[in-house]
């Protein structure tokens, strides 16, 4: 949208619009300077530079699959992803105030705290299903590529405390309770 001033108006007159993310002028922006000293741990291993800005992509393509293709262009969606956005940055910097690396999980486990406590609970559903949904893709991906499945995370309840599975224990555990008898190897 192109605002065009009327001879008549003065520049102080002309209604501004917010700032998107990521825009020179806006709250928090991927150039800033504050972001340097901090890296992203993708889930290959690579390090790559903090940008708040995928923060707000993420965040909107959240919105965008409750609110449909609208929920872009509504002011109120875009404030409250820069809103939301701007308090992810927030705790992410307020855990490492020295800069460092940060684990791209950790990145998005903070995205679904804000939109829960920004009281979205539909969008942060739909970004937690994307989330579970691209785990399970990477999965499936990692099978064709190793041609074995992918580990399994078990858990075993041992008096209320859920422990991992440890496999090596119970491969011993069954191997000695079987050794001895017949038709088992």
């Amino acid at each position: 949208m192109q605002m065009v001033v009327a001879p008549t108006q003065t520049a102080s007159s002309v209604p501004s619009r917010d700032l998107i993310m990521g825009e020179p002028g806006s709250p928090v922006t991927s150039g800033d300077p504050r972001f340097a000293q901090y890296k992203v741990i993708r889930r290959n291993g690579s390090v790559v530079a903090f940008e708040p800005s995928k923060i707000t992509i993420a965040m909107t393509k959240a919105f965008l699959a409750i609110n449909g293709g609208q929920g872009a262009a509504s002011a109120r969606v875009r404030d409250e992803v820069t809103k939301l956005t701007e308090a992810v940055v927030a705790a992410l910097l307020k855990r490492k105030p020295d800069g460092g690396a940060i684990h791209i999980e950790e990145i998005q486990d903070q995205v679904e705290l804000a939109l829960m406590r920004g009281g979205e609970h539909e969008v942060a559903r739909a970004y937690v299903l994307y989330r579970e949904k691209r785990s399970q893709e990477r999965a499936q991906q990692k099978n064709k590529s190793t041609g074995k499945p992918a580990d399994v995370a078990l858990t075993v309840t041992d008096k209320g405390v859920a422990k991992p599975l440890d496999l090596a224990r119970l491969t011993t555990l069954v191997k000695t309770s079987c050794a001895g008898l017949a038709d088992v190897e």
